[in-house]
């Protein structure tokens, strides 16, 4: 590292995690560079801006960050407050940026990431040379840059998982596109609004993201007669599938599954459940899903496809990572969040040991580190790159001082990745049936199966 020192720390992603790296890593005196693929700070939260975080003010705002924008004439926003991402943006992440300064680089898409002169295969004085990342800019001009070290913190957001049941795109899915979306839909935005207003949509997914959907096409379904959704789960009913309800302790993720609830008890939404797509037909003007198991649904207009993120891993591939192969998240973090062996949303504290690879002082933090696992807090991701600032400063003891309460989510098998449904008249625990709220515009809400 004493030929390195000098270099910068390439940081992967101008978003909430990696807006807090580099504050982190400025705080110990080392100087990051920030490399953001869109023309903004938050590209992925704004595209979710019309959607509200189930965690407040307090929860969502990185301290060494604060400590950077506090001498601009930042107001720090009320800490019990709920953000919509259109508010984390503005508000925090954009500030955040333009106080980094020319740490903070747009237009720079990261395209490759290896050592300087060493492919995967070389040996040879590997951890003795330096990062090569390789940019392109707009216009498409490249540049190649070296680096000390390597924060991936480019998230999830651009690569959402298909809608096959065996985790490739289903049969006509591609042919289908021009009536699958899969984000949660903007309804104050008059084009998406009249996308759905008065139609049928097939929702596929368990999560945030889902609830989400199902909540604002309820709301929609009471302006607009004719409006329907049609909630899609592999799995069966049960009282956990709607999430910890009032033992959530993030009390607007637990009204957030409560609106799901309702909206299905109201019927704004029907539920097929145990159903894994197959193919995506073509019925004149509407889709059909069709099961593996050959079951087909009624046409629907549109579907929104919810069923999870994944990793982009083209980049790294010449970098030496241990990855989990199931969750493709480092090997050392995977069983401390696997949703198919955690109950209740447990995670252990973890930082720069968990998130190490073969390949010394590369790092994938926020999102990213969780691979396919659900559930991701910000305060988690800001917890992860104070750690690894600490280490990459040398103080080795603080980085291994990793000190992380998170709030439970009330939901045994996380994010419910299991195919039986649970008897719902089972009062005991965390996992007992919520009760039933009604649908309100007014409630939080979340996007993304990643959770904050």
């Amino acid at each position: 590292m004493s030929t390195t020192t000098a270099l910068p720390v390439v940081v992967i992603g101008a978003g909430p995690i990696g807006l807090a790296a580099a504050a982190q890593l400025l705080e110990r005196g080392l100087e990051p560079l920030v490399l953001e693929a869109g023309t903004g700070a938050g590209s992925a939260v704004r595209e979710w801006g019309h959607v509200r975080l189930f965690s407040t003010w307090s929860e969502v705002v990185d301290p060494a960050a604060e400590q950077l924008l506090t001498p601009t004439g930042w107001l720090r926003p009320d800490g019990s407050g709920y953000p919509s991402g259109a508010d984390w943006v503005e508000k925090y992440l954009q500030p955040l940026a333009d106080a980094l300064g020319e740490r903070v680089r747009y237009d720079a898409r990261v395209t490759g990431v290896s050592r300087a002169g060493r492919d995967r295969v070389v040996d040879a004085d590997r951890a003795e040379q330096p990062f090569t990342v390789h940019i392109t800019g707009s216009g498409g001009t490249e540049e190649r840059i070296t680096a000390r070290a390597v924060l991936d913190a480019s998230g999830t957001w651009s690569t959402p998982a298909p809608l096959g049941g065996d985790g490739l795109p289903a049969l006509g899915e591609r042919a289908g596109a021009d009536r699958i979306a899969y984000r949660v839909p903007d309804l104050a935005d008059p084009a998406v609004r009249a996308r759905y207003a008065g139609r049928r949509t097939a929702v596929i997914g368990s999560g945030a993201s889902a609830f989400t959907a199902l909540a604002y096409l309820a709301d929609l379904a009471e302006q607009v007669p004719g409006t329907h959704a049609v909630w899609i789960l592999r799995r069966g009913l049960s009282g956990s599938t709607f999430g910890g309800g009032e033992a959530d302790q993030l009390p607007a993720r637990g009204a957030l599954g409560l609106r799901a609830k309702a909206a299905v008890e109201a019927g704004h939404a029907g539920a097929v459940t145990g159903f894994r797509t197959a193919a995506v037909e073509r019925d004149g003007e509407r889709l059909v899903l069709t099961g593996e198991d050959g079951t087909r649904l009624e046409p629907v207009d549109e579907i929104i496809g919810l069923t999870g993120l994944r990793p982009d891993l083209s980049f790294v591939g010449e970098l030496r990572l241990r990855l989990d192969e199931r969750l493709q998240a480092p090997a050392a973090l995977a069983p401390l969040i696997d949703p198919n062996v955690h109950s209740c949303g447990t995670v252990y504290p973890h930082g720069v040991k968990e998130l190490s690879h073969p390949e010394a002082g590369v790092f994938l933090v926020g999102m990213k580190s969780y691979g396919r696992a659900p559930t991701f807090l910000a305060m988690t991701g800001y917890e992860q790159v104070r750690s690894i600032a600490a280490s990459l400063a040398g103080d080795h003891e603080s980085a291994e001082r990793v000190e992380l309460t998170l709030p439970e989510t009330g939901v045994c098998g996380g994010a419910g990745l299991f195919d039986e449904a649970e008897d719902p008249t089972d009062g005991g625990g965390c996992c007992s049936a919520p009760a039933t709220l009604r649908i309100g515009a007014g409630a939080p809400a979340r996007t993304g199966s990643g959770g904050c």
